[in-house]
């Protein structure tokens, strides 16, 4: 049994019965859609999202459930499957977990309007239920996201990111949903206000740590799906390369700038930057930055009594941050 699987163990139930009512979610009287939807279902991931809602319920409960539980994880997953679908025309991405994406086997146009189909799915989801308090946590998150990528772009033009404009950046495009599953987790089961900002910020530390943890398999020289170096290509200022920057001197600032802008294509160059960026201790840095949010995010569940539940979070931390993709 792998580690993913075991943290599914005390919501096996739950996480069987949220497959199901997450298919139906998604029904349509258009065939083609439920083509579409259909093929997306099939090729889901570790569905880590709906786990975060699942768990964090029934831990601030102890135990206790609600059937607005589910329809947080379905409004979590809806939201988060049409963002993928719109993220792969943005990104011009033809694969998505290896298999061909929405764009690629139906074009752009289909590809955006069943972004659109899911998100609007998501939203009814909420209203028709009345369940305001979870549509308000999940719309944060569709705002953020959206501002944390266009900040992004905004700022790899110039490549002017700080550490602190990285971390807003990343706050905003990851962490942000991870932080709405687990404020939704919370608020299903009427936790109080408290307790649901409490549990958004875990949320949200966690997934700022899982983000730091992507930009360091750039660095990697094991083989992880991604290709190494692939965020130089592209003009991404992660935290290893940002630490660097900031620490290197004048002449080595402008050498990297320059070969992040020109020589970007470039094998040998892109492999130089690596190199200089692993020895002048950036990749250190950014590890003691992750662990740093990972502690912040145990320390938060150290408020709560010990259960079969926190401790499969406590492994879900582990898991972010010692995963090898």
């Amino acid at each position: 049994m792998n580690l993913v699987e075991h943290i599914k163990l005390p919501i096996l139930k739950e996480m069987e019965l949220f497959e199901e009512k997450f298919k139906e979610s998604m029904l349509s009287k258009v065939p083609l859609l439920n083509r579409i939807t259909y093929y997306i279902v099939r090729r889901k991931g570790k569905q880590m999202r709906p786990m975060f809602v699942f768990l964090v319920a029934k831990m601030v409960s102890n135990g206790g459930f609600d059937e607005r539980t589910y329809r947080g994880a379905s409004v979590v997953e809806l939201i988060h499957t049409a963002t993928l679908v719109h993220d792969d025309v943005v990104d011009d991405s033809n694969m998505r977990r290896g298999f061909f994406s929405v764009n690629a086997l139906w074009k752009n146009k289909i590809a955006v309007l069943v972004g659109d189909f899911l998100l609007s799915k998501g939203l009814l989801l909420s209203i028709d239920n009345e369940d305001f308090d979870l549509l308000k946590l999940i719309s944060i998150a569709v705002r953020e996201m959206s501002e944390g990528e266009l900040l992004q772009i905004e700022k790899a033009r110039k490549l002017d990111i700080t550490e602190a404009i990285y971390f807003d950046i990343i706050r905003k495009k990851t962490a942000t949903l991870i932080a709405a599953c687990c404020g939704i987790g919370a608020a299903s089961v009427g936790a109080n206000k408290d307790t649901v900002q409490q549990m958004r910020k875990f949320g949200e530390y966690i997934g700022i740590a899982f983000q730091i943890k992507d930009d360091l398999f750039d660095y990697s020289d094991e083989k992880i799906g991604k290709p190494t170096g692939i965020d130089i290509k592209e003009q991404k200022m992660t935290l290893p390369l940002i630490h660097t920057l900031n620490t290197c001197s004048k002449k080595e600032k402008a050498w990297l700038i320059n070969s992040i802008k020109k020589h970007n294509k470039d094998k040998k160059r892109v492999k130089e930057v690596i190199s200089f960026v692993k020895e002048n201790g950036g990749i250190e840095y950014t590890i003691t930055k992750m662990y740093d949010y990972k502690k912040r995010a145990i320390a938060i569940l150290e408020n709560y009594p010990d259960s079969e539940y926190k401790k499969s979070l406590l492994a879900m931390i582990e898991y972010v941050v010692e995963r090898k993709i």
